[in-house]
């Protein structure tokens, strides 16, 4: 109890600290403290929950206009493109301190892809709909990221997402739980059908951005991945929801990509795919951009998917780091959690922190995997092997699985530091040897089924001791 209580002062402290810095003298400091003291005893006492959503200060709009203004019709046919474009145009010129926000209000808005612009807020009302056109010629290509060196499904560029933005600052989407609809599923029978030249649009996509709120919005039917944060810092994803068929291709709910201070909390997802995965790069893209994913908590996330729930890579060629997951519910579901990597990735994946994670009705419980994912090209280093190390998986429970755990470290480089703890799976059908594991090391305590020898090491309780 005591051990427990000092890693939720030192976490509250880190997370404080790291977006708040000050120096460790004087009122300022001193009150800081009293306000964390407070916080935790709120916490401890059920009256507070742990959040991140501090990351990103909160911010009111000085002035307000709408797509009404711009000639935007929401009858469902007229294209909006233009209205949109010109309203972001006039808040990226007004300058007004503070930014500006633009409503969109009830009514069903046919859209081409557009881009948003830095220190503005772009706010559904809850009766209205921001609908993609189904019209492919009328999507942009755009370079492809230059940490994938290719679209993510076919060499070249790749199209733009519906909603956009490319070195922004302070952006918000929200609203009272409006809805934005990719309309995907003319894009999913295209790639069913082998007809597209390049890679599909997704449906949120920021890159070099920074102070991001996205927040009480539905997001459904993307044409592929549905919010995909790349090369971006200091982003608060909440209280959204993202809906596509669980038979729809690369739906992925959220995707970290090269990101980092991300807080992805208080959310519901069912999709065709990952629910939350998060990236850094793929192969020897990845490693000569260099640029890793670290510091995101996925917290109080429920749904479910034919894959995973929450899934780390399996493009993690420019390293994964500080990840914290918790408070994770996911039924019907193809893993639970998910951390898969490749030999050619190269890169990292180490101090990652799971728990309190409840599973029902799951193929695979927990999964971590060496062998997973293709390569953009034959050019990549067969030899660039990931290093695995540190993961912590404590506090998990669940019913109705086919194989509890898997485990396949690589030969040529082992994942080392596996801890797990208090982990409890039952109704299960492969009986004999319910845990696979390969290439393996680190320690477990109080497991259900028992874990295999592997993770029995004499040294673990020491390896793990920070951990469990």
């Amino acid at each position: 109890m005591v051990k427990a209580l000092f890693r939720k002062i030192r976490r509250i402290k880190e997370i404080t600290s790291a977006f708040i810095p000050l120096e460790r003298s004087g009122f300022h400091y001193k009150m800081r403290l009293q306000l964390l003291t407070l916080l935790l005893l709120l916490v401890q006492c059920g009256f507070a929950e742990e959040t991140c959503s501090g990351l990103v200060p909160t911010k009111t709009r000085a002035t307000t206009i709408s797509l009404t203004d711009f000639g935007g019709v929401g009858d469902g046919r007229t294209l909006n493109t233009k209205a949109f474009e010109e309203a972001i145009y006039q808040i990226e010129h007004l300058h007004r301190p503070g930014g500006t926000l633009l409503y969109v209000p009830a009514g069903v808005w046919l859209t081409g892809a557009f881009n948003l612009t830095s220190h503005m807020t772009l706010f559904l009302d809850k009766e209205a709909v921001i609908m993609a056109t189904q019209d492919i010629e009328s999507w942009l290509l755009i370079d492809p990221l230059p940490s994938y060196g290719r679209g993510r499904e076919r060499p070249g560029g790749r199209y733009m997402s519906l909603i956009h933005g490319n070195g922004l600052t302070d952006v918000i989407i929200t609203g009272d739980n409006g809805t934005i609809d990719g309309q995907g599923d003319s894009w999913w029978n295209m790639w069913r059908q082998g007809l597209l030249s390049f890679t599909r649009p997704h449906l949120l996509e920021l890159m070099h951005s920074t102070e991001i709120v996205i927040s009480n919005v539905v997001f459904q039917n993307s044409p592929f991945w549905n919010i995909h944060p790349v090369y971006c810092s200091y982003v608060i994803i909440n209280n959204v929801t993202i809906l596509a068929p669980h038979d729809s291709p690369n739906t992925d709910g959220v995707d970290p990509d090269s990101s980092s201070n991300i807080c992805i909390e208080d959310n519901f997802m069912s999709t065709g795919d990952d629910l939350v995965a998060v990236k850094s790069g793929w192969d020897e893209y990845g490693i000569a951009y260099g640029r890793p994913s670290s510091n995101i908590t996925i917290r109080r996330l429920s749904g479910s998917s034919p894959f995973a729930g929450v899934a780390i890579g399996s493009e993690t060629s420019g390293g994964i780091e500080n990840v914290l997951v918790e408070h994770v519910t996911v039924s019907n579901t193809g893993t639970g959690i998910h951390i898969k990597t490749n030999k050619g990735r190269g890169g990292y994946i180490r101090n990652i922190t799971v728990s309190n994670i409840n599973l029902n009705t799951v193929r695979t419980g927990i999964k971590i995997a060496g062998d997973v994912g293709d390569h953009p090209d034959k050019n990549f280093n067969p030899n660039a092997f990931p290093v695995v190390d540190g993961l912590t998986l404590k506090d998990v429970w669940g019913d109705n699985f086919e194989l509890p755990g898997l485990i396949r470290g690589l030969k040529n480089s082992p994942f080392t530091r596996i801890c797990l703890s208090n982990i409890k799976f039952e109704n299960f059908k492969q009986q004999v040897d319910p845990w696979k594991c390969e290439d393996v090391s680190g320690y477990s305590m109080e497991v259900q089924p028992l874990p295999c020898t592997e993770l029995a090491s004499p040294y673990g309780p020491n390896l793990c001791s920070n951990a469990i």
